[in-house]
């Protein structure tokens, strides 16, 4: 991969900057995948963390300099072809898990509330079945399967609301890190609850001032 770089139109990534020259470097990557950079006998010269250089090996964080001022951005040099496809691929993952974790706590939590309100229903018929055995000699028993008849309702509406009170809390805490999660890998727009495959078929970011390629043609 060669990426020509400088002011002139016609290079793969314009510099569009007074002293950069019209074919100034090229960034590539050798036969081992390492970057670097190489300057095309330039006016101003190309310089690596303020060291002017001919040729050098670089790493994305290191900073570039073509001519006096213009600082290359490498990562986006990078991606002179606005091709994000594979970070677009990763959403793929990030989507699926949403919804996955949203279905999770829907379903867990509903089983939860209805088990804390059913319960206390059940505990009373138990002790029912109970005083049915024993009979009404035994008083403490009676007056026990008394007041759970009569509290015990109430204690389980109680906790199945708490339960329930506990769903939105954790679904908002998801739908918060989807939101971050979520997003076009070059602009960060959040792409809202689409499922990734529709969004894979509109192919890039309907943004005008990204564009940037979701998927190869």
């Amino acid at each position: 991969m060669i990426i020509r770089i400088g002011k002139a139109e016609d290079n793969d990534y314009v510099a569009d900057d007074a002293y950069v020259s019209r074919y100034h470097a090229r960034l590539g990557q050798d036969d081992n995948g390492a970057l670097f950079i190489e300057d095309l006998n330039s006016t101003n010269g190309t310089f690596v963390n303020d060291n002017r250089i001919i040729k050098k090996k670089i790493t994305s964080s290191d900073s570039v300099r073509l001519g006096s001022h213009y600082i290359l951005n490498v990562r986006e040099a990078l991606k002179f072809d606005n091709d994000y496809s594979e970070e677009f691929a990763i959403l793929k993952s990030v989507y699926n898990d949403y919804i996955k974790e949203k279905i999770r706590i829907q379903s867990s939590n509903q089983f939860k509330t209805r088990l804390f309100q059913s319960l206390p229903f059940a505990m009373t018929g138990v002790m029912g079945l109970v005083i049915a055995f024993f009979g009404r000699r035994s008083q403490g028993i009676f007056i026990i399967s008394l007041l759970l008849a009569i509290c015990a309702p109430t204690i389980g509406i109680y906790f199945g609301a708490r339960q329930s009170a506990k769903i939105p809390e954790l679904l908002q805490y998801l739908a918060n890190k989807f939101k971050i999660d979520y997003v076009c890998p070059k602009c960060g727009a959040f792409l809202g609850e689409v499922p990734w495959e529709s969004l894979a078929n509109k192919k890039q970011c309907p943004a005008t001032n990204c564009r940037a390629k979701w998927v190869r043609k």
